[in-house]
């Protein structure tokens, strides 16, 4: 006859619960994996899925009741960790968006905004554009495979514990959310150098001939300019992206490495003076 306590109980709810929060935590935030587009029954099947072949392989659980206070304080850390692993590669897909977002308000295209589900606003049509252009380079390179492999490998590097986290992966989080402009910026440069030397020409020739409406012919030029700097540099996209790629699943995948809890280091011993001696005469 086979019984089973409580204890066992928990300990089989615990060893699925805490990897299954940590695995939920990261589709929620990642790029693709966490659209709106996708139905949450789906998100948690794949969690779910996930969880059974992650869990038997991890490190063993903590004995703590997943109902007790020690048990909530570690599934709030699990959940932390995937959301902050998922977020990081969120960030590189925000740098992109603001880099079609700069490229949009330069080429005169800051009015033509659409609904985007992924932040409830509005963003610009080329933002768009560009961020549907790094979701298929992102599918094409098995970036949502490579995240899903880092995740796996997190639970080896930051094991399910009780112990409260280091506080310094924090802050490695918010350093590389200054990815997103810096990033953003330099993929947009060379559409904004582009029409910087058109404004330019466009003020020249209208301080040589005054009789021609800037506003006129502005806006066309600006507007095709900027549409033909965009279809010449599509093809040079695919370097850049994959670096940023690169870097945030670097990112995502130092970042158990950086929570990983660490022994509080003990003062240096102070040096004792020597005994007094007295001089012998």
């Amino acid at each position: 006859m086979i019984t089973l306590s409580s204890v066992d109980i928990n300990t089989w709810i615990a060893s699925l619960l805490w990897p299954l929060t940590r695995i939920l935590g990261l589709i929620t935030a990642a790029p693709v994996l966490g659209h709106r587009s996708v139905p949450n029954p789906v998100k948690i099947g794949l969690g779910v899925m996930l969880a059974m072949i992650i869990a038997p392989n991890a490190p063993a659980m903590p004995a703590a009741d997943p109902m007790s206070y020690a048990g909530l304080l570690i599934l709030a850390q699990e959940m932390l960790i995937g959301v902050a692993m998922g977020f990081s590669m969120r960030i590189v897909f925000a740098a992109i968006e603001m880099a079609g977002e700069i490229s949009s308000l330069t080429m005169g295209l800051g009015f033509a905004t659409f609904f985007d589900p992924t932040t409830q606003g509005r963003s610009s049509a080329i933002s768009q554009f560009l961020a549907l252009i790094a979701t298929m380079a992102f599918l094409s390179v098995n970036g949502h495979l490579v995240l899903l492999s880092a995740l796996a490998e997190s639970f080896n590097t930051l094991p399910v514990s009780a112990q409260p986290m280091n506080a310094g992966g924090f802050k490695q989080v918010a350093d590389w959310g200054a990815k997103i402009f810096s990033a953003g910026l330099q993929l947009s440069l060379p559409i904004v150098a582009a029409l910087l030397i058109t404004n330019v020409a466009l003020g020249i020739l209208t301080r040589a001939a005054p009789q021609l409406n800037l506003f006129g012919i502005g806006f066309p030029i600006t507007l095709g300019i900027g549409f033909i700097v965009v279809a010449t540099i599509l093809p040079y996209l695919g370097t850049p992206l994959q670096n940023l790629f690169l870097q945030g699943i670097e990112t995502a995948r130092s970042l158990p490495r950086t929570w990983v809890a660490r022994e509080p280091r003990l003062p240096p011993p102070v040096p004792r003076p020597p005994p007094a001696t007295t001089p012998r005469f």
